[in-house]
């Protein structure tokens, strides 16, 4: 298990490279040149001299050759410096930090959400193969699938907060209210928005699993001894079933700081997603190689994890590492 921990730990170190270079190669290749964002009218109210110029450029690691510039700028990343915002000329780190929160705890929801309404579902219509139950189920999982989150999020603004004034149509809080229950009220629309889809994804994987894994011969042998059927999807069959939602959870980790761009857009969710938005749409070059890289970061973490998750669940996955290096 540690030879294959110390591969996966390689693999992910690899990864992070391999993504800090694209991200650089934004800014590089970038057409014009990168200060001219900062000392152009309407950006910076005075006209830099020369020698200003040279330090922002020092400063920006915009200096040497390609391999020296990209040298600097991990190196400065990696200690926490990640630059200055073309927007606004803050530190990109404290914004996304402020940010993350926000889209961490929406995106969370959404995906404990979609597990707990998926497994029980999914088990279901796996159980039921080719019966109403698993029809209807089957239905509405082709239904999440295909649904456009723009216009489910509207659909539910329209319904919940305009017709029926359930819910907010947007923000995270209401103005002079500071509670956890607020912020749960106003993000209950766009946590069900994005946990549709993923659930129905999950649906799909925990029904095809569950018929599988019924015409196994374990299966049989254990309903041969006496066993119920209830008693072997828990203890037998459902622990399989999960083998593959564990690897999408993991990789769905990167979405928890990414966040949705359109849904937060809709609902007005200040979180990563629209800051990301904002950046692309102002060419704030810095505070998209931030935002790309700390993804990056959060979904490698969250692919190792799975990876853990799955050793721990089936243990031949353990074994048949061990047997191999052995």
């Amino acid at each position: 298990m540690k030879r294959y921990l110390l591969k996966r730990i390689l693999q992910m170190a690899l990864v992070f490279v391999l993504v800090s270079m694209f991200a650089f190669a934004i800014i590089y290749f970038a057409p014009g040149d990168p200060l001219y964002m900062y000392t152009s009218p309407g950006k910076s109210s005075f006209k830099m001299s020369e020698e200003q110029l040279n330090t922002l450029r020092e400063d920006l690691g915009l200096t040497g050759n390609v391999v020296h510039q990209y040298v600097s700028w991990a190196g400065k990343t990696l200690t926490g410096d990640w630059g200055i915002s073309l927007n606004n000329f803050l530190p990109v780190r404290p914004q996304i930090l402020e940010r993350l929160p926000g889209t961490a705890g929406l995106m969370g929801a959404a995906l404990l959400l979609s597990l707990v309404l998926a497994i029980p579902l999914g088990l279901a219509a796996g159980t039921h193969k080719n019966k109403w139950i698993d029809n209807i189920i089957s239905g509405f999982s082709y239904v999440g699938i295909s649904l456009p989150s723009f216009w489910f999020a509207l659909l539910l603004i329209i319904v919940f907060s305009l017709r029926l004034g359930l819910f907010p149509s947007s923000g995270m809080r209401t103005m002079g209210v500071n509670s956890a229950a607020d912020v749960i009220w106003h993000g209950a629309l766009p946590a069900v928005v994005l946990a549709v889809n993923n659930m129905a994804v999950f649906v799909r994987y925990i029904r095809s699993n569950t018929i599988s894994q019924l015409e196994e011969e374990y299966v049989m042998t254990a309903a041969s001894k006496g066993a119920s059927k209830q008693w072997i999807l828990r203890r037998h069959v459902l622990k399989n079933c999960l083998l593959p939602v564990i690897t999408i959870t993991g990789m769905n980790f990167g979405t928890l700081i990414t966040g949705s761009f359109i849904v937060e857009s809709v609902f007005g969710w200040p979180g990563l997603g629209t800051l990301c938005m904002t950046a692309i749409n102002n060419r704030d070059y810095p505070m998209i190689m931030g935002i790309i890289m700390l993804s990056c970061t959060i979904l490698l973490i969250g692919n190792f994890l799975a990876d853990i998750l799955y050793g721990i669940a089936d243990p031949r996955i353990k074994r048949g590492n061990e047997v191999r290096h052995g």
